[in-house]
């Protein structure tokens, strides 16, 4: 697995694993209402292509294929970690993880903040974020439980 830098070619890659990644992974904890939501089927690829543009962004891929991403936003916000369904368990979100909070520390961030879903909060945990609070958020009309999570840099 290597770890490189987002590139403007990547976004439909990225908008596809996202999607089919949340309908997956996610649906153990989330409705289908909520998981639709969430991730619908068409995506705004404008507002993906400037957010992952703007965001410090990693890409985790395997022979050549794209297997997960993360993204930091400013210097302390974990946007986004999301894993590919068939690549789950084999380390890929704790490298995309490590590199994220690595470049958390290069841009002077004490510590690092998460709102994680249902889902992540067990892997956030055991790297060592607590939860700050529990919360419910709106998305498309459908009401989320995710969780305000921190840690330490």
């Amino acid at each position: 697995m290597k770890l490189r830098s987002y590139r403007p070619e990547d976004c439909d890659a990225l908008m596809a694993l996202f999607h089919d990644t949340v309908h997956a992974v996610n649906a153990k904890d989330y409705s289908p209402a909520q998981l639709a939501a969430w991730a619908p089927p068409r995506l705004d690829r404008e507002r993906w292509l400037t957010m992952l543009g703007g965001h410090y962004t990693l890409v985790a891929e395997m022979d050549g294929a794209i297997v997960g991403f993360g993204d930091l936003e400013g210097a302390d916000y974990f946007d986004h970690l999301f894993v590919h369904k068939d690549h789950q368990g084999r380390g890929i979100a704790a490298a995309l993880a490590r590199g994220i909070e690595e470049e958390a520390r290069r841009r002077g961030a004490g510590c690092i903040t998460v709102a994680a879903s249902i889902t992540a909060k067990p892997f956030f945990e055991h790297r060592g974020y607590r939860v700050c609070r529990r919360q419910t958020v709106e998305v498309r009309g459908q009401k989320m439980t995710n969780f305000a999570m921190e840690k330490a840099l």
